[in-house]
């Protein structure tokens, strides 16, 4: 036998082990636990979506999924953290609009789009408007007008400076023809304290962080950013119903990977949290919550993250929205 053809077959050889090894090591996964970055202060939606299917996958997989909050620079620790780690599936992250609107704005270490791959969207996450009792209005429209005849004088709060909830704001200050000011906190706790102080008068919330206060009657819910009412809320028109059209804003929240993440890992993953959201317990959970649970593959997410990037640089050009880097 030629020296050549025994170099040949001992190298495809080695090519058909590690293949075999690497699929081996795809179907073992996982076989250790799961990390599960959130790049915000603990508490809101970020950290209450993982503390929900986290145990659903522990259950099925037999692993731990731990939740390491990572917050600070706009997202941008926590998602830079995911950039740098090993594309195995053991290190996730969940993000929001923030993830895309985040590079926009500043410079970041990483492209939202290159260096992540999408894995599953867990909730499309409506907003809803909510103002103190004190505020001199019962609608919308009441509240547009307002704003109008007090223009920079009402102000609104976000939990960080050119996040969704800002960009959410800036949206029906250019749809509604009015000036109200923004104020920005470092996290949604922080914000929603003070706008049921009084310290503020408006606030474009997740509806898990606004519900029982809204129940209540700590705050006057206006309005919800979807296209359709939310269930925990079915009293609260959309923007459109109100009376503002064109006005629809949705918040997804995804799972990403790393990038180069095998294929086989990521389906495994997107499938076993598509069937988790499907459970009864799951989505009664979710929907009392204000959200809407929402499955969507990881093509499908490519595509809407190049759509929605966009669509928030067309906003934040014409709101003229600036940040400190």
């Amino acid at each position: 036998m030629k020296f050549s053809t025994v170099i040949a077959r001992i190298t495809i050889a080695g090519v058909l082990v590690a293949l075999a090894g690497s699929a081996a090591a795809q179907r073992a996964y996982p076989n250790k636990p799961l990390r599960i970055i959130i790049p915000y202060v603990p508490g809101g939606t970020a950290n209450f979506l993982p503390r929900l299917f986290g145990p659903k996958l522990t259950e099925s997989w037999g692993q731990n999924v731990i939740v390491d909050n990572r917050p600070g620079g706009n997202t941008v620790i926590g998602s830079e953290i995911l950039v740098k780690s090993a594309p195995d599936g053991y290190t996730l992250l969940i993000a929001s609009a923030g993830h895309l609107t985040t590079p926009l704005l500043i410079s970041t270490p990483y492209d939202p789009i290159k260096d992540f791959a999408p894995v599953a969207t867990l909730v499309n996450a409506d907003y809803v408007l909510v103002i103190n009792p004190s505020v001199p209005a019962n609608n919308l429209l009441e509240l547009i007008a307002l704003a109008k005849s007090k223009p920079g004088q009402l102000n609104y709060a976000s939990s960080s400076a050119g996040g969704p909830n800002h960009l959410a704001a800036e949206l029906f200050n250019m749809l509604a023809e009015i000036k109200i000011e923004h104020i920005p906190y470092k996290g949604g706790g922080a914000a929603l304290l003070d706008i049921i102080g009084g310290r503020v008068e408006m606030y474009f919330s997740p509806p898990a962080n606004v519900v029982p206060h809204i129940k209540s009657g700590r705050l006057k819910a206006i309005a919800a950013s979807g296209d359709t009412r939310l269930p925990a809320l079915p009293q609260v028109p959309t923007f459109i119903e109100a009376g503002l059209p064109g006005y629809v804003v949705r918040n997804p929240y995804w799972i990403f990977a790393p990038a180069h993440t095998p294929a086989a890992i990521i389906d495994k993953l997107s499938a076993e949290i598509a069937r988790i959201l499907a459970m009864p317990d799951i989505k009664e959970r979710l929907l009392s919550a204000g959200m809407v649970p929402f499955v969507s593959t990881p093509e499908q997410i490519a595509a809407q993250l190049k759509a929605d990037l966009v669509k928030y640089a067309k906003i934040i050009k014409t709101a003229n929205i600036k940040i400190d880097n």
